[in-house]
């Protein structure tokens, strides 16, 4: 018995140590060692945290930057969630330290580049999930650490190439997310590092030909998601994967398949082809396995053509489901219920055969490489940063697909600056104290996807400067010295997808000056001097889908401007001096916002109906560190994940009862408190008591006070109710 005293004495005294430990404006589980700093107003990790935390849930704050060494005080973490955090960068050995850490989630932040040793340290990780973030490129060696990792989540970023070996380390990865990107370029050797993989999402990307020969090295991958992409042909023998059995490329522009397309996947067994432009398909030879094909959406020729098609699933007992569109006799007849006298062929011609997917580009030949500088011919990278190189140096290796130049001091980039580099994807100038781009100057990088500028001292750009790179789709000019949008630059550019001018000098935006910007979807302008944003200045931008204007001198929200941007579903306006909002501000992009930032504005007054039109949609509102002492009715605002009030005066009367009975409803930490009268002043909203004299008052809510008594009454779910109240062994940070 004494022996359990003893232990009964050293948890008691570890909980009580970290219940003093606890941070604000924390809530610390003893009992389970988890802690969760929800929504609050946190800029930096807190180095209060128990040491012996094994679950941390920092969801909602503003980090930015997650230096290097951020979790030292916590070894024991298998847990983190840092989802929403308005996290940017993270500094190499961000995470070192947490061995034991077996999940991270880092979704909906504000991520751009993973470096090589961002995630250094964990080589227990199992779930890392970067969902949802802006990440542009991947650096070689950025998950060579992660030996224990099974899944990776990169959905919904900003991916275009994906270079070869990208993934190497990876050893057990079984689960690969890369589904809503842009990818259109995919290295050969892009998953030869993965032998464990199983499934592969591909889904929402910008592929135009089936990549089989990236592909080919998945000998274990059991399913395949392609769906979604602008593919319009499948080739012979164009997929070669021995162990795949669910194939989806529903969704695409698919106008043909070759007979023998599959007949290198032999265990084949599940084919979704709905929602395509087919009008048939040939027998398709070699898939023995094949169980079942859909077909459903595709304009299906019920002719005599596809007869050999529909005999074919007869003999091989193959399930299809699809019905025919024409001729108009049989439109609307399943295929299983056709009998082949049925499928005539009077006065009807065959389909146009589809156009030959474009060749990939032969690999070129390889060059010595320029003196003092360092080329990798496993990874087709060519480096010479920080060599105090005066211009730029040539005779790359033709098959060069990164060129690192960062940190010399060009100032000018020639014409032809980068002969024979027609594989180069991705070109890095940053601090290079470039102050022009020369008409030519890109010639010939035809391959082109990434162009990295930023810190040097452009004040101007001349379209023909990208005359020759006509696949650009990442330009980043971030940290330059223009005081203007560079007007008609983007008209060779018609892949142009996201456009970096952050913290340069612009002082307005006036029309034209993203002329042939047809295709833009990511427009990030933060920390510039713009006051005015004409109404057409936005106009050629019609696929817009993140507008960043944080840290400006708009004084109010250019509605007009928003016109005409039907999928604009981020919007941040964060730090700029806007303090009133008028009615229906938003009503040109309500019907596709999701995420809207109006923090640190200085926002004194928003008028009843500013947010008229939003609703169900919206995401993430962040309205913290502002002036108001009240906000509009937000009963409709019924989809939200995030909602910060953080430092906002309320004044607690009995006009924001209304506010009062919404955030009552809410399972989220909105982290909203009053600022006046003097006797509710630092009280939660959701708790004050002051509310108790208001008319109405006691219709069915009087016991709203104590949560536990509201959660009763309204019975939720488990799940809910311990995500909303602290359970036993929860200490509150009474900072």
């Amino acid at each position: 018995m004494g022996p359990s005293w003893g232990l009964l004495l050293l948890a008691a005294a570890l909980g009580a140590t970290a219940a003093a430990r606890c941070p604000a404006p924390c809530v610390c589980d003893n009992l389970r060692a988890h802690v969760l700093c929800l929504n609050g107003s946190l800029t930096a990790i807190p180095d209060t945290i128990p040491e012996l935390t094994r679950k941390l849930d920092l969801r909602g704050n503003s980090f930015t930057v997650i230096p290097a060494g951020a979790f030292l005080a916590t070894p024991y973490l298998t847990h983190l969630d840092l989802r929403h955090c308005k996290v940017e960068r993270l500094e190499e050995g961000a995470f070192r330290g947490l061995g034991r850490l077996v999940y991270l989630n880092l979704a909906s932040n504000g991520i751009a580049l993973l470096y090589q040793e961002s995630l250094d340290g964990l080589f227990s990780l199992q779930q890392l999930i970067l969902e949802g973030n802006r990440i542009e490129e991947i650096q070689p060696g950025a998950f060579g650490h992660l030996a224990s990792l099974t899944v990776l989540d990169l959905r919904a970023n900003a991916l275009v190439y994906l270079p070869d070996m990208i993934f190497q380390g990876l050893q057990v990865l079984r689960w690969l997310r890369l589904s809503h990107n842009a990818l259109h370029v995919l290295g050969t050797e892009a998953f030869a590092a993965l032998p464990a993989l199983r499934r592969l999402s591909l889904d929402h990307n910008e592929l135009q030909a089936l990549p089989g020969e990236a592909l080919a090295r998945l000998d274990g991958a059991t399913r395949l998601d392609l769906g979604h992409n602008p593919i319009t042909y499948v080739a012979e023998e164009a997929l070669a994967m021995a162990s795949l059995r669910h194939l989806f490329l529903d969704h695409a522009s698919l106008q043909d398949v070759a007979p023998d397309a599959f007949a290198r996947s032999p265990q084949l067994r599940i084919l979704d082809l709905r929602e395509n432009q087919l009008q048939g398909l040939p027998p398709l030879a070699g898939a023995g396995g094949l169980v079942r094909v859909s077909l459903d959406g595709n304009p299906l020729l019920c002719s005599c053509l596809l007869r050999p098609f529909h005999k074919w699933l007869a003999r091989a007992r193959v399930q299809a489901e699809g019905a025919c569109a024409a001729p108009p006799a049989l439109r609307g007849r399943s295929l299983d219920s056709l009998k082949s006298p049925e499928m005539r062929c009077s006065r009807l011609r065959p389909p146009p055969s589809p156009t030959a997917p474009p060749e990939q580009p032969s690999s070129a030949g390889s060059r010595q490489c320029p003196r003092g500088c360092v080329c990798s011919p496993d990874f087709h990278h060519g480096s010479c940063e920080n060599r105090d190189l005066r211009d730029i140096p040539r005779h790359f290796p033709e098959d060069t697909r990164l060129l690192d130049l960062r940190r010399n001091r060009f100032r000018t980039v020639p014409r032809d600056a980068f002969p024979g580099l027609k594989e180069l994807v991705s070109l890095h100038l940053q601090r290079c104290s470039i102050r022009e781009l020369q008409p030519g100057a890109l010639r010939g990088l035809e391959s082109l996807v990434y162009l990295y500028l930023t810190h040097n001292h452009l004040s101007t750009l001349e379209a023909a400067a990208f005359e020759g790179a006509p696949q650009l789709a990442y330009l980043d000019l971030d940290h330059n010295a223009f005081t203007r949008v560079p007007a008609g630059t983007f008209r060779l550019l018609p892949n142009l997808i996201s456009l970096h001018l952050q913290h340069n000098a612009i002082g307005e935006l006036v029309e034209g000056d993203l002329a042939g910007a047809r295709g833009l979807r990511w427009l990030y302008l933060a920390g510039n001097a713009i006051r005015h944003i004409a109404p057409a200045a936005l106009a050629p931008t019609k696929m817009l889908e993140k507008l960043q204007l944080e840290g400006n001198h708009l004084s109010e929200v250019p509605t007009a401007a928003l016109r005409g941007l039907p999928a604009l579903s981020e919007l941040k306006l964060s730090r700029n001096p806007i303090k009133y909002m008028g009615d229906g501000v938003f009503l040109p992009v309500a019907s596709s916002l999701q995420q809207l930032y109006l923090d640190n504005m200085g926002l004194e007054r928003i008028s009843p109906h500013a947010f008229t039109g939003l609703g169900p949609k919206i995401r993430s509102l962040y309205l913290e560190s502002n002036k108001m002492n009240n906000i509009p009715d937000m009963n409709n605002f019924t989809g939200l994940e995030i909602l910060n009030l953080q430092d906002v005066p309320f004044h607690c009367d009995c006009q924001l009862l209304p506010l009062h009975r919404w955030i009552n409803k809410l399972n989220l930490c909105v982290g909203a408190t009053c600022g006046s009268p003097a006797e509710a002043q630092g009280l939660k909203v959701k708790l004050s008591t002051t509310f108790q004299t208001c008319p109405g008052w006691g219709q069915g809510e009087a016991g709203e006070t104590n949560p536990n008594k509201t959660k009763a009454a309204s019975k939720p779910s488990k799940k809910k109710r311990l995500g909303k109240s602290p359970a036993r062994g929860f200490s509150k940070s009474r900072a």
